[in-house]
């Protein structure tokens, strides 16, 4: 029976995608689905914008005051969802120990600690 050999290294080469782009997200909104992987939807949020607004036209022909209609008991907040995520429990687990040793560098800088670099290594790995 041979013993098959295994190579000493493998090399991960980065690309990105041409498609992607930098996103804001102010929150996440998400669980687990019907396979079991967790799905995760970055969102941002703004204050929703109403239908429509009006200006009073003065005599004149100059425009006044602007109106926009809300309801002051209410206040609507848009959350756009753009991005999605979803995540095997492996990578969810992987994700997890990263953001709490990127989270434990943050910390440190606040303690005034080590300055903050960018690593080279410490890529999110299954």
């Amino acid at each position: 029976m041979s013993q098959s050999k295994f190579p000493a290294r493998i090399r991960y080469e980065y690309e990105q995608d041409p498609a992607a782009r930098l996103q804001y997200a102010h929150g996440v909104w998400g669980g687990i689905n019907p396979q079991g992987e967790i799905e995760i939807n970055f969102y941002l949020e703004s204050d929703k914008l109403p239908q429509f607004s009006e200006r009073q036209v003065e005599p004149d022909g100059s425009f006044g005051q602007e109106y926009v209609p809300f309801d002051e008991d209410v206040r609507v907040v848009t959350r756009r969802i753009h991005s999605k995520v979803v995540l095997g429990y492996h990578t969810a687990r992987a994700l997890q120990e990263w953001l709490e040793e990127k989270i434990d560098m943050l910390d440190m800088e606040e303690e005034g600690g080590a300055p903050f670099t960018i690593e080279g290594p410490g890529g999110l790995e299954q």
